[in-house]
């Protein structure tokens, strides 16, 4: 199949897509929001000294304190930080629901243009609990459905304030919430793209590849 959008003409590699689901209510304002900054800026940095990982991990990041698509999916040669903002609620299960709706979309795009995709990842990081009218239940049996069917892995972390237990509600069993340490997103997206490069760099459809060990953040019971 011929190669048709002009981002797949310039670039034909497969892709590693992964959506940041980013809390960014008022709670976060501060220390938090900063620090999430920072954490974005490092991890661009850190796939950018892997040549093939630039080409190929793909982002996105949604905001929700209102839901907001702060970055629509590019490739991170490409990718320019935002400045998040911290203001409003936690509209947590509607922005889960808008980020599947946004992976499909760019899971039709890549098909229709002949691209082969590693399995996507969602990340979620919140300081707080749902708003007490989002649909979050509805959204988090979505997930679980899309889990299951391997259409995606989801990662829950947790910073300083979450509700656990919600998180662990809405995460796989096999891979429960983590509570970061402190505010150190920087040491988190380090990780994350560390994991990114050994994802891009496996083979599309293969098994899951081992991932680094988590020193920024704990399992809570």
């Amino acid at each position: 199949m011929l190669v048709g959008q002009p981002e797949f003409v310039d670039n034909p590699e497969n892709r590693c897509p992964v959506i940041l689901l980013v809390d960014t209510s008022g709670s976060m304002a501060g220390q938090p929001i900063e620090a999430l900054n920072s954490g974005l800026s490092a991890f661009k940095d850190a796939v950018l000294k892997d040549e093939q990982a630039a080409l190929r991990v793909d982002v996105a990041i949604v905001s929700f304190g209102p839901v907001q698509l702060e970055q629509d999916f590019v490739t991170v040669d490409q990718f320019t930080p935002p400045s998040l903002q911290a203001y409003g609620l936690t509209p947590m299960g509607e922005a889960i629901e808008f980020a599947l709706d946004l992976l499909e979309t760019r899971k039709q795009t890549y098909r229709s243009n002949g691209i082969q995709y590693y399995r996507p990842w969602v990340f979620l990081i919140t300081d707080g609990a749902p708003n007490p009218d989002s649909p979050w239940q509805q959204a988090s049996q979505r997930l679980q459905d899309a889990e299951t069917q391997r259409k995606l892995s989801f990662f829950a972390v947790g910073v300083q304030g979450a509700d656990m237990n919600t998180l662990r509600q809405i995460s796989p069993s096999e891979r429960p919430p983590l509570l970061l340490k402190g505010l150190d997103f920087q040491s988190m997206f380090l990780w994350l793209s560390d994991s990114m490069v050994r994802v891009s760099s496996s083979t599309v459809g293969g098994d899951m590849v081992a991932l680094p060990p988590v020193g920024w953040g704990q399992i809570t019971t």
